[in-house]
């Protein structure tokens, strides 16, 4: 997750605390991640029991994962968090940047048992989390058998969510547009292939309602406001499970993400950053998220301390496997900026 889990009308300046009443000196430690279903399970696995194992008062604030709220706090020093939650290639840019601090390892875990990709100089994975397709069963009586049928509004006509921001739109443009899975991203790369794959999403441009926080799917969903939504996987199980909304995913061409959490420059308290950071790297600690969303952990030897019943709705579950690609973040990082313009400026056609 990463992905940058995000609900409807997020407020942005909200803080919870969520430890029970502190000494006086107890030590404080603030996280700012993007909300709804996702940051309720992240207080769950790992802020309360963090805050109670540590005597530390922990405080929460909510954003819609823009590097620019970070960035602006950096820039004016006044940086009211510890840490914070970002999808990869906002680390990369945040790094890039100087908004993100280098991280050092000896103080979290062993970079080597981390998953590839998931152990970056300026942030650590948390999870892994699929960019699925979701609907309502109760609306859509034939259902799609992949993320790309929401380029087919033959088939399934009707207004369809879809995130807004360029990233997995634009890979899954191209796969529609018939772009094999292991091309995406050499055809993207080109001036040619953002052509082509802006155009492919010109085609169901009118049909669009975009989203912007991981909350809204399956609120668009509930409300029958979209036949079919793009969605964090996590998001519409805990529909499914918490809500009981009659709901379903679909996992073939989902593309696979991680969340990662990271310290602005400028953090005040350093430390306790990083005793969290350390806590929640910890294989059977690492493993407690699956539990209350199902995300999978970002150490191989987490996997053992997942319980079995939430394996198999994990996105790495050997069926939600058959056909997926994994998010290219050294792409988003180097191209992430320009295709946000593009997109925005396409936006505004």
């Amino acid at each position: 997750m990463t992905r940058v889990c995000r609900t409807a009308l997020i407020a942005l300046t909200t803080a919870a605390i969520i430890s029970p009443l502190k000494s006086a000196n107890a030590e404080e430690l603030t996280v700012m991640a993007t909300g709804g279903a996702w940051q309720a399970a992240l207080r769950q696995a790992w802020f309360e029991p963090f805050a109670k194992k540590a005597n530390v008062k922990l405080n929460e604030q909510e954003y819609t994962g823009e590097l620019g709220k970070i960035k602006a706090m950096v820039e004016t020093g006044n940086v009211p968090i510890d840490l914070v939650t970002v999808e990869t290639s906002t680390v990369l840019q945040g790094c890039d940047a100087g908004v993100l601090i280098r991280l050092d390892y000896s103080k979290i875990a062993e970079r080597s048992k981390f998953l590839p990709g998931t152990a970056l100089d300026c942030g650590v994975g948390i999870d892994v989390y699929g960019d699925v397709l979701a609907y309502d069963t109760t609306v859509l009586k034939d259902a799609p058998t992949s993320v790309l049928d929401i380029f087919d509004t033959k088939t399934f006509p009707g207004k369809r969510a879809m995130r807004k921001a360029p990233a997995q739109n634009l890979e899954w443009a191209l796969m529609a547009d018939g772009v094999p899975v292991t091309e995406v991203y050499k055809v993207l790369a080109t001036p040619e292939g953002v052509d082509r794959a802006f155009k492919k999403l010109d085609s169901i441009k009118k049909d669009i309602v975009w989203w912007e926080a991981g909350a809204q799917p399956p609120q668009l969903l509930a409300s029958k406001e979209v036949v079919m939504t793009t969605a964090w996987n996590g998001r519409i199980q805990n529909a499914i499970d918490q809500d009981k909304r009659p709901f379903a995913l679909v996992w073939n061409n989902q593309i696979v993400e991680y969340d990662m959490i990271a310290i602005p420059k400028g953090a005040k308290n350093l430390d306790v950053a990083y005793k969290y950071l350390a806590y929640a790297a910890e294989p059977e600690v690492s493993a407690q998220l699956g539990r209350f969303i199902p995300y999978g952990p970002v150490r191989a030897d987490a996997t053992p301390f997942v319980p079995k019943e939430v394996l198999a709705k994990l996105p790495t579950a050997p069926d939600h496997m058959k056909t997926y690609l994994v998010s290219d973040v050294e792409f988003w990082g180097d191209q992430g900026e320009d295709l946000v313009k593009r997109f925005n400026a396409w936006l505004a056609q």
